[in-house]
């Protein structure tokens, strides 16, 4: 085997740039979002298209595998390979032309595709195939796999919109076919390669002509039926969905479609999934641009995960059909949907013209493959065979004979997808932790390629072959027509180093499986660790191996509020990215990273800008909670060992501010020192903070010291304990003095524990969790009187309440666990207590306009919907920003975090602060938000409880 220090010399001598050989970059290339783990030698990432071809040819020379990767989004293992991977979503990202008269754009195979929609939108533009992975899918992928997404019923499949391609094939031959700058159609093109490719079809055209191109979403193999004479030989359609095997893209001219002045979805519900399929053929002549297929199971996780609130009404049914329309005319759209309702054999149906409705139904539908990744027992529910399709009017009978199929074998799956084109996505729960569960999974696969294959279907209807479809060829080709595809490939590619084992000379699909040598990481495995996870049968190995690799955390998903992933918005590298961290994670409790993965420089740098925001934990559809995970991490590196200083200084935040407390005299002294510029340097060493931060000053008097001489008045609704967190109590005690006003004014008499308490955040998110479970289970032995006395804990500090909602219980056992079940039961957020509260009535907020910042924890545990409501019911006109502020606790103070802290910031809360008329309020309720606008915007935010105290009427 070549020396891998040998090729990458001669990479970097090509001048092929962002080569990387680190254990760190091939861990997170290891694996895209299919079930396949195979570590690549050396990682590229080029700036320049030509340096593909350099790479190509050193990979030629070397006789190494060449795969190329956008998004890694794939989910049938396209875009692993043992050689050189070439990430071209980094920089080979642009759009190079858009033709508003021709609708065409000229793209780099790196472009995400809701960036080219954002760039083309100026236009009135949008590329037609959307798969629901656009937000992170590359058109470079969607090329290499012929993707379709919902609306290729009405925009057709990839392969449908690509007018030219720009391309080096294996052999090194540079093709620029159609309309491509220097472009010509294949007829007026010199090339030996392309010549012989017409001879090879030329004597095959019986055979192409009845086993390709038999249906639409028949994308499995090579699409030979393009080169067919009646189709004019297209040469550019056929590399369409050639998964990288033949050609690398450089570039790709696309058929751009207009947006529709009008859409309207038609929900339609049935008693079950297959009663839906069967309603699909009488749809279909009414021209819907899309239906898609939805199952109650989805639902299910969806209300389970986010609150009933989160799934808007449907009609009654266990199965539901999307079925979206467009068009100019919106009467005529409303005409259409009465004839789609009378044709559909539906058990209700709604008609849904509310864009945002609309938007959260389709939201849903696009989560599909994480929300069912894990099955309502809990086991782990995996891809393989999520993508076969058949022709529409076989659906119905499909679905049944499948899931009868699925019994057969001892499995469960949620089917859902493209009904319209007849496409079926599903995730099933293969025993891969049992002895036995490859074998279960190689006979289940060839009996579901049987079965596919006997209604005329197909293995792949958008996804591609990988890895987990080429040994299921046969089911559907003859021997005679897998030849002709060998033959195409030796064509191109004669020496076989793209994307071997892809389509042609098929892996076998059981090989290189990554969750069939999971080992377990209980507390029996790993006696240190650090928290419970719960849901995850207290395995640490099964929480980490929820992340599917669908990569919606390389998404900006900050315009609809979210959140994740703040890092990687910031910095857009892999190793940033909740998904690149879960894959190393995966490593090291694998031991790929040796004896004592949690000290190896890998971990370390990628959990190195996690901000421990949490937000993952809600947005990611498969339920990642990557701010628990570095917790533990940083426990099983530092555990008894020394630790940064920050770690003392800021972990320990609360012992400080306690000591101040029990002596107000040093309160002075201490905020001028921190004041003071001569003295900065050392507190910054000594914090282990960076110079150009300041640290929060004191408040002259505690919160506490100010209500021990208050008296609360009994209210008509009882007793509310608060939960006086350090933050509250030391910086900001103003904040606890109006949510006390506010509480009194809803009729409750307010108290506060008669010791101080602490829910230990500053010590989880050191990963300090020894010290973390003391804090907690000393507060929560002090909540439980109050609570058992039917008092309601509200929190004031977002990511405290975040802590008592969720990670005390994680972080305690036994009786004391379940004393944390019922305190997290009885605490609420200020504005959710307020909306129980019968009676109560919002002071009148009409003229009062803004922004907020809802801390991410909170958006994350509790929610902020009720924040929403009580200001939108109160008559204020305020707009939540999503993502993080960037502060994020400790992590911008930390030496090294600066730079990401501000860019974080500047990606959503700064410009919207910016944007905010003098009068505007800035609500912040997190007090790390309050800090970072202070420091980056110079403008103080609010608590909403100071918000209402202010308009409260005597």
């Amino acid at each position: 085997m070549t020396d891998h220090r040998d090729l990458v010399a001669a990479l970097r001598r090509a001048g092929v740039s962002g080569v990387d050989d680190s254990a760190l970059a091939r861990a997170m290339y290891s694996s895209d979002a299919s079930l396949y783990r195979v570590p690549p030698r050396v990682v590229v990432t080029p700036r320049e298209a030509g340096e593909l071809p350099a790479a190509l040819a050193v990979c030629r020379e070397f006789g190494v595998p060449l795969t190329m990767r956008g998004g890694g989004t794939s989910i049938a293992g396209n875009a692993v390979g043992p050689g050189v991977v070439a990430d071209v979503s980094r920089h080979l990202n642009r759009v190079l032309e858009v033709d508003p008269e021709a609708g065409t754009a000229l793209v780099e195979p790196g472009i995400v595709q809701a960036r080219l929609h954002e760039i083309a939108g100026a236009h009135g533009l949008r590329f037609g195939p959307d798969p629901s992975t656009r937000t992170r899918a590359t058109l470079g992928g969607m090329i290499g796999n012929n993707a379709c997404g919902s609306r290729a019923l009405g925009y057709g499949r990839t392969s449908d919109n690509v007018l030219g391609l720009d391309v080096v094939t294996g052999s090194g031959e540079r093709l620029r076919i159609g309309d491509v700058p220097g472009g010509a159609g294949t007829g007026a093109l010199e090339s030996p390669l392309l010549e012989r490719l017409r001879t090879l079809t030329g004597d095959h055209l019986a055979l192409i002509r009845t086993e390709f191109g038999r249906f639409g979403r028949q994308v499995s193999a090579y699409s030979l039926e393009h080169l067919l004479p009646e189709r004019r030989f297209d040469v550019a359609r056929a590399l369409v969905g050639s998964e990288g095997t033949l050609a690398l893209t450089l570039a790709a001219r696309l058929r751009m479609v207009r947006e529709p002045e009008h859409r309207l979805l038609v929900v339609l519900g049935y008693g079950s999934m297959a009663e839906a399929a069967d309603a699909v053929p009488a749809l279909l002549p009414h021209g819907p641009v899309a239906c898609e297929g939805l199952d109650s199971r989805i639902t299910g996780v969806v209300a389970e995960r986010r609150g009933p609130g989160a799934v808007p009404e449907l009609p009654a049914g266990s199965g539901w059909l999307l079925v979206e329309l467009a068009g100019p005319d919106a009467g005529g759209l409303r005409d259409t949907a009465a004839r789609v309702v009378a044709d559909s054999d539906c058990t209700g149906s709604m008609l849904v013209d509310d864009m945002a409705l609309a938007d959260a139904l389709w939201r849903i539908r696009e989560d599909g493959s994480g929300l069912v990744a894990r099955t309502p027992d809990g086991d782990q529910a995996h891809a393989g065979w999520e993508d076969a399709a058949v022709p529409p009017e076989r659906l119905g009978v499909y679905l049944r004979e499948f899931e009868a199929l699925l019994g057969e074998h001892g499995l469960t799956g949620v089917p859902y997808g493209h009904f319209g084109d007849g496409c079926v996505h599903v995730r099933i729960d293969f025993p891969f932790g049992r002895a036995g569960g490859a074998r279960v999974f190689r006979d289940f696969l060839h009996d579901a390629a049987a079965l596919a294959a006997r209604h005329g279907g197909t293995m792949s209807g958008e996804h591609g072959d990988g890895r987990a479809r080429g040994e299921l060829l046969p089911h559907m080709y003859s021997g005679e027509a897998l030849a002709l595809c060998a033959d195409v490939k030796d064509l191109f590619v004669p020496d076989g180093v793209l994307n071997p084992g892809i389509i042609v000379r098929p892996a076998p699909v059981d090989a290189d499986l990554r969750a069939a040598r999971v080992p377990r990481a209980t507390r029996r495995e790993l006696p240190a660790l650090g928290l419970a996870y719960r849901d995850d049968r207290g395995d640490l190995s099964r929480a980490v191996h929820r992340c599917t690799g669908i990569g919606k955390c390389r998404a900006d998903n900050t315009g609809a509020g979210g959140v994740m992933c703040p890092s990687y918005v910031a910095t857009r590298e892999e190793k940033d990215s909740t998904r690149g961290r879960a894959r190393v994670l995966q490593e090291v409790v694998s031991g790929k990273l040796g004896p004592d993965g949690w000290r190896s420089e890998a971990l370390h740098e990628v959990l190195d800008l996690c901000l421990s925001c949490k937000g993952c934990a809600s947005d990611c559809p498969t339920g990642i909670d990557m701010a628990s995970y570095k917790a533990e991490a940083l426990h099983q590196r530092y555990r008894r060992r020394i630790r940064p200083r920050a770690h003392y200084a800021l972990g320990w935040l609360p012992r400080w501010t306690r000591m101040a407390a029990r002596a107000p005299a040093t309160i002075r002294p201490a905020n001028a020192a921190m004041r003071s510029r001569a003295l900065r340097p050392l507190v910054a060493w000594a914090a282990g903070i960076d110079r150009r931060r300041s640290l929060p000053e004191f408040a002259p008097t505690t919160f506490r010291r100010r209500f021990s001489s208050h008296a609360s008045p009994e209210g008509r609704h009882g007793d509310v304990v608060l939960f006086v967190d350090t933050f509250t109590d030391a910086f900001s005690p103003d904040v606890g003095e109006a949510t006390v006003r506010v509480l009194e004014h809803a009729g409750y008499r307010v108290t506060v524990t008669e010791r101080p308490v602490c829910c230990g955040i500053t010590w989880i998110s050191t990963g300090q969790l020894d010290g973390a479970r003391a804090q907690v289970r000393r507060t929560v032995r002090e909540l439980l009187p109050h609570v058992r006395r039917g008092a309601k804990v509200v929190g004031m500090e977002p990511s405290c309440t975040g802590v008592l909602r969720s990670d005390a219980e994680e972080l305690l056992g036994g009786v004391d666990a379940a004393a944390a079940r019922e305190v997290a039961a009885a605490t609420r957020t200020l504005a959710e207590l307020l909306a129980e509260t019968d009676g109560w009535t919002p002071p009148d907020l009409s003229g009062v306009s803004g922004v907020a910042q809802p801390h991410c924890h909170h958006h994350a545990v509790m929610g902020w919907r009720a924040d929403a409501a009580l200001l939108r019911g109160a008559g204020a006109d305020v707009r939540g920003v999503g993502g993080c502020c960037g502060l994020a606790g400790n992590f911008g103070v930390e030496k090294g975090h600066h730079d990401v802290s501000v860019a974080v910031a500047e990606h959503r809360l700064l410009p919207a602060v910016r944007a905010a008329a003098d009068g505007d309020v800035v609500l912040a309720d997190g007090f790390s938000c309050r800090t970072q606008l202070d420091f980056l915007a110079d403008r103080p935010g609010e608590h909403l409880a100071q918000l209402l105290a202010r308009h409260l009427r005597e």
